[in-house]
């Protein structure tokens, strides 16, 4: 249903796709997040809650990151994480990628979208062992 909704307003720009990754990835993305409102206890399909769903997604990052979680199904060590997310976003392989690029996306994720992630219940984070897991993705 809200994939249907998503193709519909692809002539008018509604997309959530870069040159990095494919589509494909970004409406699994949604999907999962969309999915997980709708099942999740507690929580109902609100405005409120749809507004909230969008907001988490509306970053590029946030949405990689899931991604990356859902692809390999298990848990990564941050560093590890910000490498995929590195690469997805320039579309390099990781040694092709300047270690303060890597560094600048690892420091983001640890301290602005994992928390947002792990409020959210789409993410679990072990800070002792540096571990971030799936949860509902």
């Amino acid at each position: 249903m809200f994939i249907a909704a998503a193709v519909r307003l692809e002539p008018y720009g509604a997309h959530m796709t870069s040159r990095s990754h494919p589509e494909r990835d970004c409406v699994e993305s949604v999907q999962a997040v969309l999915d997980w409102l709708d099942g999740h206890d507690g929580v109902d399909a609100s405005t409120e809650s749809l507004d909230g769903a969008f907001a988490l997604l509306a970053d590029q990052r946030r949405r990689l990151l899931l991604t990356v979680m859902r692809t390999y199904g298990e848990e990564l060590t941050l560093p590890d994480a910000a490498e995929e997310v590195a690469v997805r976003e320039t579309g390099r392989k990781v040694t092709n990628i300047p270690a303060e690029r890597v560094r600048e996306v690892y420091l983001s994720l640890y301290h602005d979208h994992l928390p947002r992630l792990v409020d959210a219940g789409l993410l679990e984070y072990d800070q002792e062992r540096d571990l971030v897991a799936p949860d509902a993705v």
